[in-house]
This record gives structure tokens, sequence and C-alpha cells, in this order.
């Protein structure tokens, strides 16, 4: 089995209130990723850091550029998925939400997410926690999606044990 079926076709936008939406992230965001993430750097690095090694202090653009030209791979692949928020006029890049297939046992999906410091707090961010359990849940094929960061702490997902493949 396939971590999605075969026929499944991703959301190529999703609205939020207020003027934002989500759309899958491309190579082409680098000018307004690099400054998001790394306006944000240490916060990230609280939350993801232990897990994925993400954002390096010492991350370049060029290599934010491979790193967002690799997302848009897998995501033409259905490999995982990295959705962008932006404002609707695509002039920000307010944060990122990421749909993954499962590293520890447990889920069939795992999805993370967050906003840039700016807006940590503000009715966007709260906007986007209701709306991606929901949105999951509606427009995705998963059974036992895991939301990292909410459903536990990244801590005790890192103390999950490894997912094993199914035969």
């Amino acid at each position: 089995m396939t971590w999605l079926p075969a026929d499944f076709v991703h959301p190529v936008r999703v609205p939020l209130p207020g003027g934002h939406h989500l759309r899958p992230i491309a190579g082409s965001d680098t000018a307004l990723d690099y400054p998001a993430v790394m306006g944000s750097r240490d916060r990230l690095w609280s939350i993801f850091g232990p897990a994925w090694g993400w954002p390096p202090a010492d991350m370049t653009y060029e290599a934010d550029l491979a790193d967002l030209e690799r997302h848009e791979t897998e995501i033409a692949a259905h490999e995982s998925f990295n959705y962008a928020l932006f404002d609707d006029a695509n002039t920000a890049l307010l944060g990122c939400v990421y749909i993954d297939p499962p590293q520890k046992a447990g889920a069939d999906a795992e999805i993370s997410w967050w906003v840039v410091d700016d807006r940590v707090g503000t009715g966007l961010e709260r906007a986007l926690d209701a709306l991606v359990p929901r949105w999951i849940a509606e427009d995705w094929p998963f059974e036992r999606p895991r939301h990292i960061g909410r459903d536990l702490s990244w801590k005790e997902w890192i103390a999950l044990p490894d997912h094993s493949p199914e035969p």
C-alpha cells in the first residue's frame, strides 16, 4: 500500500480568513521564504531543530533554494507536502504546513506547522491552528494523522518507535 491513493489530487490553494491562503511551496518562493525562516530562526530551531536539524544557523539563500526545490519535487511526486502560508497578494510568506508520511509508529501521516515570529499569538495563527486539523480531516485520505506539537510534543514524538512500513 502506498502512502496516498494513486488517484489523490492534492489541494493547490486553501483559503484562510483575513486574506491569506496556503499553497504548495516552490523554489521560486525562496525570496520570501528565506527572510521568513531566518527572521524566525531561533524559535523555529527550538521547535524543529532537535527532530529535523532545521533551520541551521548558517543556512544560506542557496541552501534554502535547494531545500524548496526538493520540496517542490516531493510535492509533484506526492512523497511529502510543504504548503506555504501567504497573504492574498503573495507578497509575504508567513508560515508553513508540512504533511509528511509517518516516521514514527502509530500514524499514517505527520502534520506540523508554524507562523513567523510576528504572527505568533495573532488571529492568523489561531485561524491556521483551527484550519489545519479540519482541512486534513476533510480533504486528505488519512485515517490516523498525527499533529506534531499539538497532539503530542516534539520531545514525545522523537521518543516514539520508528514507523515500519507494512509489507
